[in-house]
C-alpha cells in the first residue's frame, strides 16, 4: 500500500511541478479549444495521453525500448508546438475527432519515454514494477485532471465575459505556448 501511494505522489507531482513546465503546457495546449461543458471530451482527451504515457513507462521500465533521452527531451516540446499549431490552423468549436484522440495518445507516448529513465531508476531495485505503473498513472490522471478543470473553468470565464473573441484567444494562447515551448528547444541547445 505505501508503494501505491508513494507513486501516486509522484505522479501527482510530476504534472504539477511548475519546473517541469512541458507538462502544463502541453495540457494548455491540448485544452485551450474547449470550454467545461467539454469536459467529457476532454477527458478522455487526457486519458488517452496518460495511455500513452504509462505505456511508454512500461516499456522502459521492462527494458522493452529505450528512445534516446536526447531525441526524446527534443521531441517534448515539439509535440506542444504541433498541437499548438494545429489549434491555430485547424481550430475549431466543435466536439474532438479521432484525430485529437490519436493525437493525445502518441504525444503521451513521448511524453512517457521523457520520465521513464528516472521511473526506471526508481524501480530497477523491485521485484513488482505493477503497482509502481498504477499508482503513478493514477497520479498522472488525477492531476491533469485537476489542470484541466482549472484551464477549462479558465476558457469558460473568458468566453463568457466576451473580452476577446474565443478564436482570437485561442490563436493567442496557442502562439505563446508556442513561444514557450521554442525557449525551451533553445534552452537544449
Amino acid at each position: 500500500m505505501y508503494d501505491l501511494i508513494f507513486y501516486l505522489e509522484l505522479g501527482l507531482f510530476h504534472v504539477l511541478d511548475w519546473s517541469a513546465i512541458d507538462h502544463m503546457l502541453f495540457l494548455c495546449a491540448l485544452t485551450v479549444v474547449y470550454n467545461f461543458k467539454d469536459f467529457k471530451t476532454v477527458f478522455w482527451i487526457v486519458t488517452f495521453f496518460t495511455f500513452g504515457h504509462t505505456f511508454s513507462l512500461i516499456l522502459s521500465a521492462f527494458d522493452l525500448f529505450k528512445p534516446p533521452a536526447q531525441l526524446i527531451e527534443f521531441l517534448i516540446p515539439a509535440t506542444i508546438i504541433l498541437t499548438s499549431i494545429y489549434n491555430i490552423v485547424k481550430y475549431k468549436n466543435t466536439n474532438s475527432s479521432f484525430f485529437e484522440y490519436g493525437f493525445s495518445i502518441f504525444f503521451g507516448l513521448i511524453h512517457g519515454f521523457g520520465f521513464g529513465n528516472y521511473f526506471e531508476m526508481l524501480t530497477d531495485s523491485l521485484d513488482a514494477k505493477i503497482t509502481p505503473l498504477i499508482g503513478f498513472a493514477l497520479g498522472v490522471e488525477l492531476s491533469q485532471l485537476v489542470v484541466v478543470l482549472g484551464i477549462l473553468i479558465i476558457n469558460t470565464i473568458i468566453n463568457k465575459l466576451n473580452l476577446v473573441s474565443r478564436i482570437s484567444y485561442v490563436k493567442t494562447i496557442s502562439v505563446i505556448i508556442i513561444l514557450v515551448s521554442l525557449n525551451l528547444i533553445y534552452q537544449m541547445i
